[in-house]
């Protein structure tokens, strides 16, 4: 039975299903020369990257015995390997039909219900008695300085985590969380907790360092790539994204409890890191060259003391490097974009569709088109954007009309170029922005704009008759169309 037959019941068990996955379809190079994890592999991961080329899996790691993987959804078609879909527009789908709302008449009603209960219950992430992941424990002896963990950027502050699984929990609550935040290592057994101030991770810390006890904590490193990808996305603070991992691969992950702290991970990770954050103890992380293109600053952030360290006996450390777009983060945030949609249309319904151009590094740019009905909502969608979670850090929102293509940028900037009447359709405002914004004079802070490309009528202050578009009559298309072939017929 070939994988594409059996998407609906079968998930990748571990990363390792999917590198060999990769390795069938020709989207993976094994790398044998010994190469260094300082900044070695970040100029051969970014070259391969700007070319459009394959994971790499580098096997001869100089002073390591583990082997790394990058660039492995560092395309759209991985990205949608990765998550077992032909193309993540499939997700989108999966959340819009279970989003609508649905009252069941009568038995077959109910009959029609049960797909989607059973979906739900596929999600729950499953509780088992051990794992791969801890084949082998370390509590003594080397520690961090045993895993290759790279040296990105020449002006990095030192090695960085860049694909970790960060599983804390609400101390009132217990509510779990999964976020990816790098972590920079100080030393063999102390590593740094890039928080930001915005994240579900740093919220669970202010809660915690109230009560003045040392706070857990657990890292997972590797694992399906499905629970890799649930711990970027968007997710509302009360879902959990191992439940949203469970929906993505059709089936419940599986959870392991940790040696020495009390929080679940993936049993199938390749790594994990057990430890506490002491409240109120920081320490400097950064400088790092982020998906900016430029170097974030050094900061001081909460530091995680590890405990204890399991992995898998042949374990494999996959990482991510950052940078000038095109990378890998790029697709990833690609696939956030289309799987995200159906979750803006519920509450802006006008929205057909949204771009997050790479060029815009997720945060700096939203095009959006909407089915316009009446005078001045372009910006509303603009200001109600502004207002939802994270896509209060957006710092230009451009709305067009629904006959725009979006994806199209080509199309896009014609359409703002020649629509735009600055003084009436530009939209500033105030507000939150990321904390890698360096554009902004205060950090987390700053000026947004909004721009308002669709066409305007009296009730928005247009004064004189819009233009007609230039279009084509459908019958000289389809006669066109028809004839084609014939105009480029030679006598020869």
């Amino acid at each position: 039975m070939t994988r594409h037959a059996s998407r609906t019941i079968m998930a990748y068990k571990d990363l390792r299903e999917f590198i060999l996955k990769l390795e069938k379809n020709k989207e993976l190079v094994r790398i044998k020369t010994e190469v260094s994890p300082v900044l070695e592999i970040t100029e051969i991961a970014d070259r391969i990257s700007k070319s459009h080329g394959p994971a790499l899996l580098f096997e001869h790691l100089k002073g390591y015995s583990f082997p790394i993987l990058i660039n492995a959804f560092g395309s759209y078609k991985r990205m949608a390997m990765a998550l077992e879909v032909n193309h993540t527009d499939e997700i989108a789908k999966r959340i819009k039909e279970m989003m609508k709302p649905h009252i069941p008449d009568g038995f077959f009603g109910k009959l029609q219900m049960l797909p989607k209960l059973k979906e739900i219950s596929d999600s729950v992430p499953k509780i088992v008695s051990h794992g791969p992941c801890q084949e082998v424990v370390l509590k003594d002896g080397p520690m961090l300085d045993s895993i290759p963990v790279l040296t990105c950027w020449p002006h990095d502050g030192g090695p960085f985590i860049t694909l970790p699984m960060v599983f804390t929990k609400d101390s009132e609550t217990g509510q779990r969380n999964c976020g990816m935040y790098r972590m920079q290592v100080y030393d063999r057994v102390t590593c740094g907790m890039h928080w930001h101030i915005h994240k579900d991770g740093r919220r669970h810390y202010l809660k915690h360092e109230k009560s003045g006890k040392p706070m857990e904590v657990a890292v997972a490193i590797g694992g399906d790539p499905a629970v890799i990808y649930a711990a970027t996305a968007p997710l509302p603070p009360d879902i959990d994204e191992m439940m949203f991992a469970g929906f993505l691969r059709k089936k419940p992950v599986e959870l392991v409890k940790c040696k020495t702290v009390d929080i679940e991970v993936p049993a199938h990770s390749e790594f994990i890191l057990e430890g506490e954050i002491m409240p109120g103890e920081f320490h400097v992380e950064g400088p790092f060259g982020d998906h900016t293109g430029f170097y974030s600053p050094a900061d001081n952030y909460p530091v995680m003391h590890i405990k204890c360290i399991t992995h898998r006996k042949d374990a494999i450390y996959p990482a991510t490097i950052v940078g000038k777009p095109p990378m890998e983060d790029c697709y990833m945030a690609k696939a956030t974009e289309r799987i995200f949609l159906p979750m803006l249309q519920m509450i802006l319904p006008e929205i057909v569709d949204i771009n997050l151009p790479i060029e815009g590094v997720f945060h700096n740019c939203a095009i959006i088109s909407i089915k316009k009905t009446y005078p001045a909502q372009g910006k509303k969608v603009i200001n109600a954007l502004w207002g939802m979670g994270q896509m209060m850090n957006t710092k230009f929102i451009i709305t067009v009309e629904d006959d725009t293509d979006v994806q199209n940028i080509n199309e896009v900037a014609w359409r703002a170029f020649n629509n735009v009447d600055p003084k009436r359709d530009f939209v500033f405002s105030e507000g939150p922005l990321d904390v890698l914004d360096h554009s902004a004079s205060w950090p987390l802070f700053g000026n947004k704009l909004g721009i308002d490309a669709t066409r305007k009528g009296p009730q928005e202050g247009m004064q004189r008759p819009w233009p007609e578009e230039i279009k084509m009559s459908k019958e000289i298309k389809d006669l066109v169309d028809r004839k084609w072939k014939e105009y480029f017929v030679t006598n020869d």
